[in-house]
């Protein structure tokens, strides 16, 4: 029994021990083809700050040579950090990727700092206060959704160009508030798993999501689980691929948290700041195995939670075992329609 379910791919454009930044983009191009080529319905970039191990710090860069060297597969981000950043100017950014690929661009917003609080700083420079990302997520919907005259931000400046097919909004979360947030906004919900591993939040949020959702245009909710799933061949296999991969979380002052998701990236972590904090062990892979064993696991969430797609990230550093998950995986649920 096959998923009657799209699948999309997340990736970070990971840099793992002896590669360089120009290698790990290299293997996410490729990725992407294949991704293209196996029958995904998209492909998301992430975006990731003073993060050593992570090349993907600019998704819009990286989504215009995604979109240049693909054909057919929805391109997006996984997602772009809004805190950071005028409206304006991530709606020109993702007006000019939609002009370029007609129907193509997905944009995924997120609520996240997307790294350390010296990059933070280092992106607000001069900026002043964070102002609320849900205000900022309301300007960029009016901004790419062209509504009538009067109610266009500031006095009705529009952002150019203005392409025939806007990009698709997401909203990325990790909590029941984001759930809310989407339904608040009339948006497609992706909750990541991959984040909060806690199944309780994932089904609130997504109850949140579907009790409360604006319906608006004629839009229907639309629900994405983003989780990480290793596949091979064998069940051994994938243990011994998955066992590499740890979710190491860093208990920092004042609250705050940073989630390595490879020993390495931990380590880096901790020569970068120089002192040790509590931490919390985990799991990286949420779903691994054989294809018949990580299809049966990927029915029980579907049941579980109702979700129409599946976001997928494969943190594996043997990229030729990675792209061998991918391909076990897409041939395990089923090839969606493009």
């Amino acid at each position: 029994m096959k998923i009657d379910i799209p699948l999309g791919v997340l990736d970070h454009s990971w840099i793992f021990h002896g590669d360089t930044p120009a290698e790990a983009f290299r293997q996410t191009v490729q990725l992407a083809k294949r991704a293209e080529e196996w029958g995904y319905r998209r492909f998301w970039v992430s975006e990731h700050h003073d993060t050593p191990n992570i090349a993907g710090s600019s998704p819009e860069v990286l989504i215009s040579y995604l979109l240049a060297n693909t054909a057919r597969i929805r391109v997006g981000s996984g997602g772009v950090m809004l805190q950071h950043y005028s409206p304006y100017k991530v709606a020109e950014n993702f007006n000019a990727l939609a002009t370029l690929a007609p129907g193509r661009v997905d944009l995924g917003i997120g609520r996240a700092a997307g790294g350390l609080p010296r990059s933070t700083r280092a992106l607000r420079r001069g900026s002043g206060d964070i102002p609320d990302v849900a205000d900022k997520l309301r300007e960029l919907q009016r901004f790419l959704q062209v509504p009538p005259e009067g109610e266009r931000p500031l006095a009705g400046l529009r952002a150019q160009p203005v392409p025939e097919i806007p990009a698709q909004i997401f909203m990325l979360g990790a909590s029941a508030d984001s759930g809310k947030l989407a339904a608040e906004l009339g948006l497609p919900y992706a909750y990541a798993l991959i984040i909060n591993k806690d199944e309780d939040v994932a089904a609130r949020a997504f109850d949140h999501y579907r009790r409360a959702y604006r319906h608006g245009a004629g839009e229907q909710p639309r629900s994405l689980l983003a989780l990480s799933v290793i596949v091979a061949d064998t069940e051994e296999e994938a243990a011994r691929l998955a066992a590499d991969n740890v979710r190491i979380k860093f208990h920092l002052p004042d609250g705050l948290a940073y989630t390595a998701v490879t020993r390495q990236e931990a380590e880096a972590f901790i020569r970068r700041i120089g002192e040790r904090y509590p931490t919390t062990v985990q799991e990286a892979a949420d779903v691994y195995g054989s294809p018949e064993s990580v299809r049966h696991r990927l029915l029980r969430l579907q049941a579980k939670y109702g979700v129409d797609e599946f976001i997928v990230s494969t943190v594996v550093a043997d990229f030729a075992a990675r792209l061998r998950s991918y391909e076990l995986l897409i041939q395990a649920v089923g090839r969606c329609t493009q």
